[in-house]
């Protein structure tokens, strides 16, 4: 299985399938994932808490540029 990278995360679920939007559009695959990292970190069980997104490793710059803007 191929390892995927985290390129933001973001406190709520409906954030994350937003920016997850974004870079599909882009032609990025893209997971949002519930964590336990960062503020508003849930206890696992539901959906409400922070998001983390992976993608792929070779379109990590892409989506880090495409979230953040170039550098």
């Amino acid at each position: 299985m191929r390892e995927l990278v985290v390129v933001e995360v973001v406190g709520t679920e409906p954030e994350a399938e937003l920016l997850c939007s974004r870079l599909r559009s882009a032609g990025i695959e893209c997971l949002p994932k519930l964590t336990n990292r960062g503020a508003g970190a849930g206890d696992g069980l539901s959906t409400a808490g922070a998001h983390e997104i992976l993608v792929n490793p070779e379109d990590e710059q892409s989506a880090r540029e495409l979230l953040h803007g170039p550098g």
